[in-house]
């Protein structure tokens, strides 16, 4: 297991003396980990240990090594967290032991601690406690599931309760979504959505559609994935296929709003096509929920 008490052990280690030309030796027993160091990772071969870095401290490496055996790519993390430059190895493992002590495995850390390097140099009584609180008492998660909903949206640990998590969770409520439990461990990531710049614009591109305030909000609570999707990727390029070459209705967009979640490429337009082709009818849902096997199934008796 990656321990923290081990890693401040080489940070406290002794250095090298003046005239010693390379980094000190590090025992393998001294930094058993379950994160096994990929080849890039290994100090010498560093892409940050060239001649132009000769003088970077040896807390420095140290650090980069600690990420590094945590299978962190360091060079992104520094890249998108500058105060990791500036920040201690105890700090950094002090953010470690409070997730563990929250139920993360040390399995979990390099996908959050990748994908958001700024929780690496969170500070723990201001920024973390106050996201768990939140957990506790406005999602009603239990202490025993913090992790699925922490794997399922590092950013939560990213956000700001007051200004971010808060407000939107007020909004989700007020449009209808008061499933906490889908909230929590499906839908989460529209906590962390800003409301005014991510899920506004998103509902009033509905309405542009044709639809009214209330088939909007109804079409969401259905399907919340809706405020996920890309008004430009999604929303446009699939509601112009199903208006002009499905030649569609609204009725059945409202009725099943899902439509928009399914690839337009080799979803929609494959399976819209082979139905033309085999002058079938089929219901929208059913032209898209169905297996490949229960499609050709449909297709043939559509046929007979």
């Amino acid at each position: 297991m990656f321990s923290p008490a081990r890693t401040i052990a080489l940070h406290s280690s002794p250095s090298p003396s003046p005239s010693s030309p390379t980094s000190p030796s590090i025992s393998k027993s001294n930094t058993t980990t379950n994160f096994i160091p990929k080849p890039k990772s290994l100090l010498q071969n560093h892409p940050l240990y060239t001649p132009t870095n000769e003088k970077l401290s040896l807390q420095f490496k140290e650090k980069i090594l600690s990420l590094e055996l945590m299978d962190i790519d360091s060079g992104k993390a520094l890249s998108q967290n500058p105060n990791l430059h500036t920040a201690t190895l105890e700090s950094i493992h002090s953010i470690i032991t409070f997730l563990l002590s929250k139920g993360l495995i040390h399995q979990d850390l390099p996908r959050i601690f990748g994908m958001c390097p700024k929780i690496l140099t969170s500070n723990i009584e201001t920024d973390l406690n106050p996201v768990f609180d939140f957990l506790i008492q406005d999602l009603k998660v239990p202490d025993y599931k913090f992790r699925k909903v922490i794997k399922k949206c590092p950013r939560l640990l990213t956000s700001s309760v007051k200004d971010q998590l808060k407000p939107a969770l007020f909004y989700l409520n007020r449009l209808g979504l008061r499933d906490l439990d889908a909230l929590a461990y499906h839908d989460c990531v529209l906590l962390v959505s800003n409301v005014e710049r991510t899920l506004i614009p998103k509902l009033r591109h509905l309405e542009s559609m044709g639809f009214s305030k209330e088939e909007v909000r109804c079409m969401v609570v259905r399907c919340p994935a809706l405020l996920t999707f890309s008004i430009e990727n999604s929303f446009k390029p699939k509601f112009e296929y199903f208006s002009v070459e499905m030649k569609g209705k609204l009725e059945e967009l409202k009725h099943f709003p899902q439509y928009f979640s399914f690839s337009l490429e080799n979803r929609i337009k494959v399976r819209h096509m082979e139905i033309v082709q085999n002058g079938v009818n089929l219901p929208l849902s059913l032209m898209l929920i169905s297996t490949d096997d229960e499609f050709r199934e449909l297709i043939a008796k559509g046929n007979k």
